[in-house]
């Protein structure tokens, strides 16, 4: 199993504290460390720093190195322009293959998510490994909701496979775009309907083949970087695209299966989302002082410690950065991302 911890967003919903020059999965958000520290800590646990791969940008990986000194440089792949998770996805397969890795399963790690408890993660790993050399299927990632989560896809449990240490497959029965809120809610209680949470695994060689049939135009590049191509002038010619535009096509012809995580899966999109893990955990926001009256239910956070006073209202997120102040109602912080657009 190659595992590949894959980064390159900016994080802007998490404005003003997440910016080009420290994205979010570098801020020290838990506990003093980064959720970039504490993804390379989770799989130390059990692979060498020969063995973890990253993706990402230039600017990243120095982010990244300094942070965690031991990353080993020829384990570092560069992408040359953000083309979103389609292109970047692919291109983890070609430089694996490249590496002559092609048959060996690679496991992708979103680095803004956490994972609890963390070594969990082995188990799901060691279960896509098996399925993926036996099934060459397309295999992610999904859990049951206890609510309509916005701002996530989601999938409709199929067929059960099997199960392995209580960790539970399933055939894709069908993928729901986030966007279609009447059959998420009307499967919400079905006990079929699951977030749809990644952890893409396949052989690089399996998911070359996938893009081949489903985007030739992605494929064509990927394989001449495979092959010992440019890797920037090959890269930049494919179109930007979410890899959804393949895997839809790939669950629809039942050539994927879902595995429920073993873990409680947290995305960090949104302040609110930090929040929430915030008061599950019973950590303390860097908040510098704050002073409340007549006000409840506000979240607070000050990256200089200054003193925020909040009076009559309820509800709130308030951040100072260097960037900027941020204050919203909490529900509609999933908005922040279009002040920085």
């Amino acid at each position: 199993m190659i595992p590949v911890i894959i980064c390159g967003g900016v994080g802007t919903k998490m404005w003003p504290l997440s910016s080009p020059r420290l994205p979010k999965h570098f801020l020290p958000l838990v506990k003093g460390k980064s959720l970039f520290e504490l993804n390379w800590e989770t799989l130390r646990k059990r692979f060498q720093p020969s063995e973890i791969y990253l993706q990402t940008n230039a600017e990243q990986a120095e982010i990244a190195k300094k942070l965690v000194p031991e990353i080993v440089t020829d384990n570092v792949f560069i992408e040359p322009e953000a083309r979103n998770q389609g292109p970047a996805t692919g291109l983890a397969a070609a430089l694996l293959i490249k590496k002559g890795m092609g048959d060996e399963p690679f496991f992708l790690i979103q680095v803004d998510n956490l994972r609890v408890p963390g070594e969990n993660i082995f188990k799901m790993m060691d279960l896509a490994e098996k399925l993926g050399k036996e099934t060459h299927k397309y295999i992610t990632g999904g859990f049951l909701p206890d609510r309509v989560i916005k701002g996530v896809d989601f999938l409709l449990k199929g067929e059960f496979q099997s199960e392995l240490e209580g960790v539970k497959i399933f055939k894709v029965a069908e993928y729901l775009d986030r966007n279609e809120e009447n059959k998420i809610n009307d499967n919400l209680t079905s006990g079929k309907l699951l977030v749809h949470a990644n952890h893409t695994c396949m052989t690089p060689n399996d998911l070359l083949k996938m893009y081949e049939e489903y985007r030739p135009d992605w494929y064509k590049p990927l394989r001449l970087i495979a092959d010992g191509g440019d890797v920037v002038s090959e890269f930049t010619k494919m179109p930007k695209g979410a890899i959804e535009e393949i895997t839809k096509q790939v669950h629809a012809k039942g050539n994927s299966l879902v595995i429920e995580l073993p873990f409680e899966w947290t995305d960090f999109g949104t302040w609110e989302s930090l929040e929430k893990y915030y008061k599950t955990n019973n950590i303390e926001a860097k908040k510098g002082e704050v002073t409340e009256i007549e006000a409840k239910d506000n979240f607070c956070m000050s990256d200089n410690k200054k003193k925020i006073a909040i009076i009559g209202v309820n509800n709130l997120i308030v951040v100072e950065g260097d960037d900027g102040i941020l204050i919203c109602r909490k529900d509609l912080s999933g908005r922040v991302g279009e002040v920085v657009s």
